[in-house]
C-alpha cells in the first residue's frame, strides 16, 4: 500500500509537470493552456492504473480527454489497450496525438494501430478471385483488380486505406478481404504471409494498441479463433466514446443470418470447387439451390420500414426462412468434410454449419430468450434474435480480464447519476467521477427555450419549430445545425426552407451529399445552415464562429415503434422496474447531450443551444434534462437572442 501510494504521488507530480504552464505539452501544442479539469481527469486515471480498480469517467467538453488518458497510461510502464468508437478518433490517436506526446515525453512511443480484419488484403481471396473471376464483376471492376495485384505486391501491411484509387464502397473489397466466417486461419495456405497475423504479432509486442469497440468486443469473446488475443496481455482497457460501448457490446451476443453472408456464402463454394475441379457435378444443384433459397425469402418481404418485427415478416417470409434452412443443411452434407478434402470446401462447409446453427437458433427461439426480428436493405434482409439484457454476459468478459477498466466520454451520467451507465455494462465494482467542462458556458452560451408552441403531437408542431428556428437563424446571421428526431421532420423543414424567399442562407440537408462533404461544406461557408437528423448529433467538430446556433426540434425520445425497444420495456417491466425511469429517460438524456455538445468547441465559441420542445419546461422529468446539461442561462424571448449574438459578435470582432 505505501509502495503505490508513493507511486502515485511520484505519477501525480509528473502529471503536474506535464500539464504545467511550462510544460512539455505547451511547449509542442499550439494553442495548449493549463486545464485544472483536465490534470484532475488524468490524476484519476493514474490512480486507476496503479492500484487497478474500474473507472467511470464523464469529462465536459473541452477537458481535453484524451491527453487526459493517454499520458498517464504511458506514464504508468504498463501494457494499455485503448478503444474508441469510431475510425476517425482511432486514427488521429495514433497519427496525430502519439506521435505528439512522444516529442513532449523526448521519446517514441511503441504503440501499435490495429483495425478489424475487414480493413487488410486477404491474399488467399485475392488469388481465388483471380483465379476465377467473379461473374458479378464489372469492367471496371477487372481493371480495379489489376490495380489491387499491382499494389499487392508491394504493400507492407496490406492496409487497404493505402490505396485511394477504389472507393471506399467499391464491391470488389468483401472479395478480398476476409471476415471471421470464410478466413481459413491457421489452415489457410498463405498464413504465413498474412498481413491479419502480421498486425496482430505487432500489437501483442506493443507498449500501446489503439483498437475500436468492435475489435475489443471480439477480442473479449474470442471470436477471431487463430489469431491469438490481445487482452491477456493487457494491464489496462481505456475505452474512450464509452457511451457507444454498451449497445456495440450488445452486438455481440445477437445470432443473426443474412442473405447476404448466404450468397456470398454460394459465390466462395463454386469459386472453392472450380478450383479443384469438383463444380459440374452435385455440388452444383446445392450451391445454386442455397443462393435461389435466399433471394427468394427477400422478395417476400416489402415496405420501406429498415426493421420488422417477425411477426410483421410474414407467414410467406417465415416459410421461406425455413426454405434457406433447408438449402443450408443440404449443401452442409454435400460439402466434403475428410483429411482429403480441399481446406477451402472444408471451411465452406464450417461455414455453412455455423450459418445453419444461426437458422436454429433464431427459428427456435422464444419470447423470453430474445427478441426475433429482420433488418432489411435494398437486396437483402438480415434475421436476428437479439437478448434483451445482455449485462450478465458482458460483465462475464469484463472480470474475464485481470486489468483495469476505464470508461470516458463526454455524455455518461444523467445528472450525477451514472447508473444507467454502469448498470448496462454490468460491473458493480466501479468507481465513478465526473469532470466539469473548463468552458465558462453562463457568459458564453445561452439556452433558447422559445414559448407558446404546441405540443410534439400537434399537427403544426414541425411547421411551427421550423418558424421558431428560421426566426433564430435570421438572427445568427446563419451558421447554424437545425437537428432533427426524424427524417421526416428533415424532409418538412427542407421543404419549407427552400421555398422561403426570406432564408437566404446556404442550406446544406442531409441525404443530398455524403456525410463528410456537408460537413466539409458547412466549415467553408460563413453563413451555412445544415439540417440532419441523429448522424450529426455527434462526432461533428465545428470550432469557431462558423457554428453559433444549435437547434433541435424535439427531446430525443426514442420511437415506440421500435419492436427492439418496446421488447426491453417490457422486460424491465416484468421484472418490476419503471421502463420510462430506468431506460427511455436516461437514454433520451444522453443523446440530448451530445446534441447539445456540439455547440461550443473551443475557448473562442459561444452560440446559443436552441431546443423547441415545450415538455421541457412542461412535465416534471424536464428537470432530469435540464440538469444534465452545461449551466447555460435560460432565455424564452427572441429578442434577448437577437441582443446576445449581437454583443458576442462585437466582441468577436
Amino acid at each position: 500500500m505505501i509502495y503505490i501510494s508513493t507511486m502515485l504521488q511520484e505519477s501525480e507530480d509528473t502529471l503536474a509537470e506535464l500539464f504545467g504552464p511550462q510544460g512539455p505539452l505547451a511547449e509542442c501544442l499550439a494553442g495548449f493552456r493549463p486545464r485544472p479539469e483536465q490534470l484532475a481527469m488524468a490524476r484519476g486515471v493514474a490512480a486507476a492504473l496503479a492500484d487497478g480498480h474500474h473507472l467511470v469517467v464523464e469529462a465536459g467538453t473541452g477537458t481535453g480527454k484524451t491527453l487526459a488518458y493517454l499520458l498517464p497510461a504511458l506514464d504508468s510502464g504498463l501494457r494499455v489497450v485503448i478503444s474508441t468508437g469510431t475510425k476517425t478518433l482511432q486514427d488521429q490517436l495514433f497519427h496525430r496525438d502519439l506521435p505528439m506526446i512522444g516529442t513532449a515525453l523526448g521519446r517514441p512511443v511503441d504503440a501499435q494501430l490495429l483495425k478489424g480484419r475487414s480493413n487488410y488484403l486477404c491474399i488467399y481471396r485475392l488469388e481465388r478471385l483471380e483465379d476465377a473471376p467473379d461473374e458479378r464483376l464489372s469492367a471496371r471492376g477487372y481493371a480495379d483488380l489489376r490495380h489491387l495485384r499491382e499494389w499487392a505486391g508491394r504493400t507492407l501491411t496490406g492496409d487497404i486505406a493505402e490505396v485511394t484509387a477504389l472507393a471506399e464502397d467499391s464491391p470488389l473489397w468483401p472479395r478480398v478481404t476476409s471476415t471471421t466466417e470464410n478466413c481459413l486461419g491457421s489452415r489457410c495456405p498463405v498464413f504465413d504471409d498474412c498481413h491479419v497475423v502480421a498486425a496482430r504479432h505487432a500489437a501483442r509486442e506493443a507498449e500501446m494498441v489503439v483498437v475500436n469497440h468492435h475489435l475489443l468486443m471480439a477480442d473479449l469473446a474470442m471470436k477471431e479463433e487463430g489469431f491469438g488475443q490481445l487482452l491477456p496481455g493487457a494491464d489496462a482497457i481505456v475505452v474512450d466514446e464509452a457511451h457507444h460501448f454498451p449497445d456495440v457490446a450488445q452486438s455481440f451476443f445477437n445470432v443473426s443470418l443474412g442473405s447476404g453472408q448466404v450468397i456470398e456464402l454460394a459465390a466462395d463454394t463454386r469459386a472453392e470447387a472450380l478450383a479443384c475441379g469438383l463444380f459440374g457435378t452435385r455440388l452444383e444443384q446445392f450451391i445454386d439451390a442455397l443462393g435461389k433459397a435466399a433471394a427468394d425469402a427477400r422478395l417476400t418481404l416489402s415496405g420501406d420500414l429498415p426493421t420488422l418485427s417477425w411477426t410483421d415478416a410474414g407467414a410467406d417470409f417465415h416459410a421461406a426462412f425455413v426454405a434457406v434452412g433447408d438449402a443450408l443443411d443440404g449443401l452442409v452434407h454435400e460439402l466434403p468434410s475428410g483429411d482429403e478434402a480441399n481446406v477451402g470446401l472444408k471451411r465452406c462447409r464450417q461455414r455453412a454449419l455455423g450459418m445453419f446453427a444461426a437458422f436454429e437458433a433464431i427459428e427456435n427461439a422464444t419470447d423470453d430468450s430474445g427478441l426475433r426480428w429482420v433488418r432489411l436493405a435494398r437486396r437483402t434482409f438480415t434475421a436476428n434474435v437479439t437478448p434483451l439484457d445482455t449485462a450478465d454476459e458482458l460483465r462475464a468478459l469484463l472480470e474475464s480480464q485481470p486489468a483495469a477498466w476505464v470508461f470516458t466520454s463526454a455524455t455518461l451520467a444523467v445528472g450525477t447519476d451514472f447508473r444507467h451507465f454502469i448498470r448496462r455494462i454490468g460491473l458493480t465494482d466501479v468507481r465513478t467521477r465526473q469532470i466539469p467542462s473548463p468552458f465558462a458556458f453562463d457568459r458564453i452560451a445561452r439556452l433558447y427555450l422559445p414559448a407558446d408552441l404546441p405540443e410534439p403531437n400537434d399537427a403544426r408542431f414541425t411547421d411551427r419549430v421550423v418558424g421558431c428556428m428560421r426566426d433564430a437563424a435570421l438572427a445568427s446571421e446563419g451558421r447554424a445545425f437545425f437537428l432533427f428526431t426524424s427524417h421526416r421532420a428533415l424532409r418538412r423543414a427542407a421543404e419549407l426552407l427552400t421555398d422561403d424567399p426570406g432564408f437566404a442562407f446556404p442550406l446544406l440537408v442531409q441525404g443530398t451529399e455524403p456525410r463528410s462533404r456537408l460537413i466539409e461544406e458547412f466549415a467553408r461557408q460563413s453563413n451555412a445552415v445544415l439540417l440532419g437528423t441523429s448522424t450529426f448529433w455527434e462526432g461533428v467538430d465545428i470550432r469557431g464562429h462558423n457554428l453559433v446556433l444549435v437547434a433541435i426540434d424535439r427531446l430525443p425520445f426514442a420511437s415506440p415503434g421500435d419492436p427492439m425497444l418496446a421488447a426491453r420495456l417490457e422486460a424491465i417491466r416484468s421484472h418490476g422496474g419503471n421502463p420510462f425511469r430506468d431506460h427511455q429517460l436516461p437514454q433520451a438524456v444522453l443523446s440530448l447531450k451530445q446534441g447539445v455538445g456540439r455547440l461550443i468547441r473551443d475557448y473562442d465559441d459561444y452560440g446559443v443551444v436552441m431546443i423547441c420542445d415545450p415538455r421541457l419546461t412542461q412535465k416534471s422529468y424536464g428537470r432530469v434534462f435540464l440538469s444534465s446539461l452545461p449551466p447555460m442561462p435560460i432565455v424564452r424571448d427572441l429578442d434577448e437572442i437577437r441582443a446576445f449574438f449581437a454583443s458576442q459578435g462585437e466582441a468577436a470582432r
